[in-house]
């Protein structure tokens, strides 16, 4: 059986390592899950008077998360805490609560930045934040000290034991997603 993954980036820059590590993980996920990058920078900000008549974009986007079996979360680590635009489409997606995009929904979190920590602080308050809107997330960590020659352009981990521990994160989110699907 095959598991959609809606892949959420929580940077939006064109040239991101994050947008980077995302392909990689793709790559090194078992064949049991596909990948859908599911855009969030074009979503208006939170705002609850828009609630009545939804932008298409806000309903493009819990669509497309909606029909999905998972969550990829990877997120870049702004002033020890997740990006706006991340925090955002989080809001956007748990409303109106009978709604709530996140609920349930088997989720795994990781993220790089070029620090020692990588995204360490960011990942705790995302972890916080889905578990208050109901995502089941993965327990374990993987943040990742990004360095220029980490991932190549076509997406390889060209580092043996990052490689290693990569590919079995994502072996450990897949056999998740089977158990929380069965």
């Amino acid at each position: 059986m095959t598991f959609k993954i809606a892949m959420i980036i929580g940077s939006s820059r064109n040239e991101s390592i994050n947008q980077l590590l995302g392909l990689a993980l793709t790559k090194l996920a078992p064949s049991s899950l596909t990948f859908e990058n599911i855009a969030i920078a074009d979503l208006p900000m939170y705002h609850g008077d828009l609630e009545g008549e939804r932008p298409a974009a806000i309903n493009r986007f819990t669509a497309e998360v909606a029909a999905c079996q998972g969550l990829l979360m990877i997120t870049p680590e702004y002033n020890r805490s997740i990006p706006a635009v991340l925090k955002n489409a989080i809001d956007w997606g748990s409303k109106p609560q009978p709604n709530n995009v996140w609920k349930d929904k088997p989720t795994c979190i990781t993220g790089t930045s070029p620090g020692a920590t990588g995204t360490a602080v960011a990942q705790q308050h995302l972890r916080q934040i889905l578990g208050i809107v109901g995502a089941t997330v993965m327990g374990g960590e993987s943040y990742i000290t990004f360095k220029p020659d980490l991932i190549d352009a076509q997406g390889n981990v060209t580092n043996e034991s990052t490689h290693e521990f990569l590919s079995n994160y994502m072996k450990r989110f897949a056999t998740l997603v089977e158990k929380l699907s069965a």
